[in-house]
C-alpha cells in the first residue's frame, strides 16, 4: 500500500502525518513554533524555526507510522497564508522595528497595516472584485506595502524572495521558486480564470505604489504558478531527503494554505448513512474549518461575487471551479480569551486537571446542570439576557471590517464558575450567529449551501458543533478523521506522485467516511430572535462609533 506525508504548518505548531491511500492517518508528530509580538497587532514568526519544526516531526511521524522511506509515495504542505521575507541568498529578513533577522515572517493575523489596506481599497481597483469589493488588511499587498514604507532600509531593500509561507515549504523542500496557484488568487491579487486578464496586474501594484515589484517579470513574487497538488520541482533535494530521513526525489505536491487543505480533507468523505448520489453536489457543500479563526468555504462551476466575502477564486482547490471564501479573525482564539480572562477561570482549569478533561468539557457539564436546575427545555435559553458581537479582532466577513470591536450586552457582578460558563455559552452562540450571517450573504448572490462539513480542533466541541448546526439549521457532516487538515496535504502528495489521475480523484479516495449531525428544531425560534439581536448589536457600535468621531 503507498503512503503519503502531509505536513500542516497552523498557527502555533507545526504536524506531519503518515497518510494510506484511503486517507488512514498512521503515525502524527506535533510540534509549538515560536509566536512573537513586538507591538500590539503585530504578529511575527521564524522561518528557520518553522523549518525545523517541519523536518523534526517528519521524522517523528514516519518513526511512529512504522511506514519505510520506499513506501513514501509523495509529500504534500500546507501551512497559513503568512508572507516570508528572505534575501538573494535566501537567508532571513527582518520584518520588525528591531532589524532582527529571527523574525522573517508577517503572520497571517498581523493586523499592522490597517492604513495601507484603506489607501488600497480607496483606488477601487478592478482586482478588488475577487476579495470580495475590500481587500483585507490579513491579505499580502497591505503587508508589502507597510514593509516598504516602514522598513525601506533594513527589509524592503533587501527583500529578494517574497513567499506565502506554503510556497516557501516547498521551495525549502525542493529548491524550486513556482508559486502555488492557491495562494496566489486567494492572498496575492493574482489573476485567474477564464475572463482574459489572467496573471499579476501591473497597473494595480502602480496604483499602489508597489510598482517595483514588477520589474524583472515579477521574479520576488513568483513567475512560474502551479495548480494544487502538481509535481513541484524534481521532488524532494538530496539534502532534505537525507535530512528528514526519505528518499531523494520523493514526489512533492504544490501546496495550499491550510484552510483549504481542510476543506480538500472534508469534501470526500460519505458519511455512513448515505450513498454518494443523496450527497448534496460538491458545490453545495460549505466547509468549516475551525480553529485560531474560522473559514467558511464553498465551490462554484461559476464566478459568484458576494460582497464583503473573499473571492471567487479560480482553481484554488479543484481545478475549474470557484471557491468562495468567508471567515471569521477570531473563533478558537476569542473562546479562550472569553474563558481565560474570567475571575473563575482557574477553579475551571483546576477541576478539568483533576478529572484529566478538557476545559471546555467542565465547562459543558455546568451549562448542563444550570438548564436542569432552571427547568429550562434547552440550555441555549441560559444566555437570553446575555448577547455577544464577537469581532473582537475586527470582522473579516460579511462585513469586511477590521475596525469593528468586540461587545458584550447583558453583564452583571457575577463572576463564579456558572457565570464563566454563560459567558462562554454566549461566545459559542454568537461566533454560529456570524457563520448564518455569512451564509445569508453567500444565499442573497445564488450560493446554495445544502450541508456543511467540519474539521480543525473545534470540531472536539460538543456544544461547538451542535450550536453552528441548530443556528443554521443545516445538517453537518463530521469525518472520523480527525486531522482533515493532514489529509489534505496528504493528498497533494499523492496527486503529485501521479498514483491517482487528478487531485479530485484523490480527494474522493482518500476522503473515508463520516457521521452526520442533525439540526435540532427546538431552538429555532430562540437562535431566530437571538440572531436578530446580533445584527442589531453592529449597528449600534457604528452608531456609537458615529456619534465619537
Amino acid at each position: 500500500m503507498p503512503y503519503y506525508l502531509g505536513v500542516d504548518v497552523g498557527t502555533g505548531s507545526v504536524r506531519s502525518a503518515v497518510v494510506s491511500s484511503q486517507g488512514q492517518v498512521v503515525g502524527v508528530a506535533t510540534r509549538s513554533i515560536q509566536i512573537w509580538s513586538p507591538q500590539t497587532s503585530h504578529y511575527e514568526q521564524s522561518s528557520r524555526d518553522v523549518w525545523s519544526a517541519v523536518v523534526e516531526t517528519v521524522q517523528r511521524a514516519l518513526s511512529k507510522s512504522g511506514v519505510t522511506k520506499e513506501e513514501i509515495h509523495g509529500i504534500g504542505f500546507d501551512a497559513t497564508c503568512s508572507l516570508v521575507v528572505l534575501d538573494e541568498d535566501g537567508a532571513p529578513v527582518s520584518v520588525n522595528q528591531s532589524g532582527s533577522t529571527e523574525q522573517d515572517i508577517v503572520m497571517w493575523m498581523d493586523h499592522r497595516a490597517e492604513a495601507q489596506a484603506k489607501r488600497i481599497n480607496a483606488t477601487n481597483h478592478d482586482v478588488l472584485r475577487y476579495v470580495g469589493g475590500t481587500i483585507s488588511l490579513e491579505m499580502q499587498a497591505p503587508k508589502l506595502l507597510w514593509l516598504k514604507e516602514n522598513l525601506y532600509s533594513t527589509c524592503w531593500s533587501k527583500a529578494h524572495h517574497l513567499f506565502d509561507l506554503p510556497d516557501f515549504l516547498t521551495w525549502k523542500a525542493t529548491g524550486s521558486l513556482s508559486r502555488s496557484l492557491c495562494c496566489l488568487v486567494c492572498k496575492w491579487t493574482y489573476q485567474a480564470g477564464n475572463h482574459g486578464n489572467n496573471g499579476w496586474s501591473e497597473d494595480f501594484f502602480s496604483q499602489i505604489s508597489l510598482e517595483d515589484l514588477v520589474s524583472n517579470g515579477y521574479t520576488k513574487i513568483g513567475t512560474e504558478v502551479k495548480p494544487p497538488g502538481s509535481p513541484c520541482g524534481n521532488g524532494l533535494s538530496q539534502n532534505v531527503a537525507e535530512e528528514m530521513g526519505l528518499l531523494a526525489g520523493t514526489p512533492v505536491g504544490t501546496s495550499m494554505i491550510d484552510a483549504y487543505a481542510g476543506a480538500l480533507g472534508c469534501m470526500g468523505c460519505i458519511p455512513r448513512s448515505e450513498v454518494t448520489d443523496s450527497l448534496p453536489d460538491i458545490t453545495n457543500r460549505l466547509v468549516l474549518v475551525c480553529g485560531t479563526s474560522t473559514c467558511h468555504m464553498i465551490m462554484n462551476k461559476k464566478e459568484l461575487f458576494v460582497p464583503g466575502v473573499w473571492g471567487p477564486f479560480y482553481s484554488s482547490i479543484l481545478p475549474g471551479l470557484w471557491t468562495t471564501e468567508g471567515g471569521q479573525s477570531s473563533t478558537g482564539k476569542l473562546i479562550d480569551f472569553i474563558v481565560q480572562s474570567h475571575p473563575a477561570y482557574h477553579d475551571v482549569k483546576t477541576a478539568a486537571h483533576e478529572r484529566n478533561i478538557h476545559e471546555h468539557d467542565i465547562l459543558n457539564e455546568l451549562l448542563e446542570k444550570q438548564a436542569k436546575l432552571k427547568n429550562l427545555q434547552s440550555l441555549c435559553e441560559l444566555t437570553k439576557d446575555l448577547h455577544i458581537w464577537p469581532d473582537f479582532h475586527g470582522n473579516r466577513s460579511p462585513l469586511a471590517d477590521p475596525t469593528l470591536k468586540g461587545m458584550i450586552c447583558g453583564l452583571t457582578l457575577n463572576d463564579d464558575m456558572d457565570d464563566l460558563a454563560i459567558k462562554y455559552l454566549a461566545t459559542i452562540q454568537a461566533i454560529a450567529y456570524g457563520t448564518q450571517h455569512i451564509i445569508v450573504e453567500m444565499q442573497k448572490k445564488g450560493l446554495d449551501v445544502g450541508v456543511i462539513y467540519m474539521c480543525g480542533g473545534l470540531r472536539k466541541n460538543t456544544v461547538y458543533l451542535q450550536m453552528q448546526v441548530d443556528v443554521t439549521g443545516l445538517p453537518l457532516i463530521l469525518p472520523d478523521e480527525e486531522e482533515s487538515v493532514l489529509v489534505g496535504a496528504a493528498m497533494l502528495g499523492a496527486c503529485a506522485s501521479n498514483d491517482f489521475p487528478s487531485l479530485q480523484a484523490a480527494m474522493e479516495s482518500m476522503g473515508g467516511s463520516g457521521t452526520i449531525v442533525q439540526p435540532s428544531t427546538i431552538d429555532s425560534s430562540y437562535h431566530a430572535k437571538k440572531f436578530s439581536v446580533f445584527l442589531e448589536m453592529v449597528g449600534d457600535q457604528q452608531k456609537y462609533a458615529s456619534m465619537m468621531s
